[in-house]
Formats: C-alpha cells, structure tokens, sequence
C-alpha cells in the first residue's frame, strides 16, 4: 500500500495500525450493524462461528504459541482469532472477532504486558467461551438471525450446546463420529445405596444404551437416506444424501436429556465422508431445512479465504493487541464494502466477485508514479526489513 498509494508513507501507516487510539471494538459493532441491515431480518439469516490460524514467526506477537493450524492441518507457532459472520445464504461477511490467548500468555503477565494486552483480556477464556461472547454481543448489538452455526470442535462441547440452548437460541452445530445419542429417553435416576452404610450414590445413571453417531449411521439401511437440496453451486443445484432422526443427548450429569436433531448428510459420490450435526430447532423443522441450515456453514469458510486472498487477512505485520485488532477490523471494513458493491451491481456484474472489486481498485484508483530509482528504493527497504526479520528469527534459535 506504501508503495502505491499517493501521499503516504510506512511510518504513518504502522502508526495508524499499531499506535493509534481509535477504538477497533466502536467499528466494529458499527460494521456488525451495517452488515445486518443488508442481511439481517431473513429467515435466513444465521451467524456462523468458525476460527483461523495465522502462520506467525518468533514469540512476541500477541497470542502466538505453537497450536493448531486449521489451515496447514498441523501444530505450528501461529496466531488464532475466534470469528463471527453473518450469513443470509449465498452473502456472507465477518461481523466480530476474538484473538485466543492461550494459557501460555495468560499466565505470563510480562509477555501480556510488553504486548499491551487490557487488563481484562488476560484471563484465560476457551474459543467455546469467546464463541459465546460474540452471539451474546452480537444480540446487544441487534443483530437477527435465526440460528448460530459453527464446526464439531464447537458442538463437541456439551457446555456449549446448553448455554445456548438456555438463552434461547437456535443452533445448529457439527459434532465428531464419536459424539454419543440415546435413541430412547436415558431417563437419568439416582440409584438406590446398595446398604445402610457408606455414602448415598450422587451420581445419576441411566439403564438405557448410548450409541455413537457414526455407529447408528452405519446401521441405517440405504432407504433410509433422503435426497436433499442444499444450495445452488457453479455446477448447478447441490444436492445431499441425508438421515435424520430426533434423539436424546445427556452429559451424564443433567436431571433430564434433552430432544433434539441429529442430521447426517454425505455427498452422492462420498459414502464415507458424513457430517454429523446437532440442533434444537423446533421438533417440526424439516429435514430439507435442517440440511439448509447445516450446509450454511461453507459460507463461513469462504468468507476466511476471501478474507485472506482478496483483503490481507493474515498479511500484517503488528505484534500488540492494538494492531492486531485495528488490522481486523479494517479487514470486516474492507468486506463490507466489496458486499455493498457486489449487491450494488448484481445486475449488470451478476458474477462480480471479491478478487473483481479488489482488481478494479488496483486500475482505477490514483496510484504513486514509480520511477526507477523509486522502484530500487522500495526493493531496498524490503530487502532491509526481510533481513532484520532473518536476523530476529536466528537469534531466537540460538
């Protein structure tokens, strides 16, 4: 951007980023409501919760640690942030964010401080505890939606189903192959003490049999599955294979289970590639809806890869908490603005993409006259900052 945009220069951009005082949380929530207005207020309209993993060298960057990398499907010293978006079918854009801290960070009050981390942030909290953060500011905020979606590292936590589920949301959430159902009410009891003596039993117990997920599939006949339309694609209308049934889920703790969907879905050509899911939508939510609002979630991770193909999502070069969500949230500006403007010209650019607008800009927008010397300049600075980052990172191995 330094290189191409008039009047500007690198010191004033990182101090922009990193230093200056304007409020990322006050521009967000105002990108949070203006993203509503265009796809809010549908019925369906949902917020999908999903994380990314920002490849990051050395260990002062906020939140750094080696931890998992969704998107190298592998352990790697990287940063993760926690994201909202909001989704209304085929448009989707991120709303809110959470940097996780692991407990490494949180512990070392030196490290948060050096990173200028708020005082209040410096408690661990779990991605599952963050997720909720943002669909309770999301409601403050006023958003609607009618339902929150996120992958089986979210729905695999029982805590995190409940809390939703008490304040009064819908969810539709993937779980692993492991996740156990109860095909009959388990009807938790406390079971009578075996004698007079000792303690009283305070562990509820059921008499009826769990099953896992992947294992009551595996039992369904073929005529079972249902054909399903989920959404249209570049290929013409996608269409799933799907089981349903409502079923009982206990965590071996509550006085009572609780009823609710399980939805299996697999493509016509994968017979082992499932995806197992869990809702509390109303008992008489179809089948064809459940699997609508199950496949919403592509759209979140789509809107990560835009984010990181068309608008710098991980390219930033911030250590401290302010940066890094100033960068973030003038990422979620940047992805408003190419939603208005794929919306705006839906009729004469019906396939107007993120990378169009992105290209567009790059033509039509007043760029810096480059000369050759300027052009060696610009070479020479690079080079002098790869350099001090080869530096960095070798005195950190030593």
């Amino acid at each position: 951007m330094v290189e191409r945009v008039p009047d500007s220069d690198w010191q004033s951009q990182q101090n922009f980023i990193s230093n200056s005082p304007w409020d990322s949380s006050a521009l967000m929530k105002q990108i949070a409501r203006d993203v509503d207005a265009i796809l809010g207020h549908d019925t369906d309209t949902c917020l999908i919760i999903d994380e990314s993993a920002m490849t990051k060298k050395g260990h002062k960057s906020v939140g750094v640690t080696r931890q998992w990398n969704g998107r190298l499907g592998k352990i790697d010293n990287c940063q993760v942030g926690v994201f909202a978006a909001l989704n209304c079918r085929h448009r989707v854009s991120l709303v809110d964010v959470r940097l996780f801290l692991p407990e490494s960070w949180t512990s070392d009050r030196r490290r948060c401080h050096e990173a200028k981390v708020p005082l209040e942030q410096r408690q661990f909290r779990k991605k599952a505890e963050l997720a909720l953060e943002m669909v309770a500011s999301a409601r403050h905020n006023g958003l609607s939606f009618n339902w929150i979606g996120a992958d089986g590292f979210y729905g695999n936590d029982p805590k995190l189903l409940r809390q939703l589920d008490q304040m009064g949301e819908t969810f539709m959430l993937d779980v692993h192959c492991d996740q156990t159902i109860y095909t009959e009410d388990p009807q938790p009891y406390l079971p009578p003490p075996r004698s007079g003596r000792g303690r009283k039993p305070v562990r509820l117990k059921t008499d009826i049999p769990s099953i896992t997920v992947a294992d009551w599939a595996n039992q369904q006949p073929d005529d079972a599955w249902q054909t399903v339309f989920t959404r249209q694609s570049t290929r013409g209308p996608l269409t799933v294979k799907v089981l349903h049934r409502r079923v009982w889920l206990w965590d071996n703790k509550e006085q009572q289970a609780h009823l609710w969907h399980l939805i299996v879905s697999r493509g016509h050509n994968s017979r082992n590639e499932l995806k197992y899911s869990v809702s509390n939508a109303a008992p008489d939510t179809t089948v064809a809806r459940l699997a609508f609002m199950q496949g919403q979630r592509y759209w979140v991770e789509r809107a990560l890869e835009d984010g990181k193909s068309t608008v710098g999502l991980a390219e930033y070069q911030v250590r401290g908490w302010t940066g890094w969500h100033h960068h973030m949230a003038l990422v979620m500006l940047s992805m408003l603005f190419i939603l208005k403007t794929k919306i705006k010209y839906k009729k004469v650019h019906h396939l107007l993409s993120g990378n169009d607008v992105r290209i567009l800009l790059y033509h039509f927008l007043p760029q810096r006259e480059t000369p050759k010397q300027e052009v060696l300049r610009q070479m020479a600075v690079r080079h002098q900052q790869r350099l001090k980052s080869i530096l960095s990172y070798s005195k950190l191995r030593i």
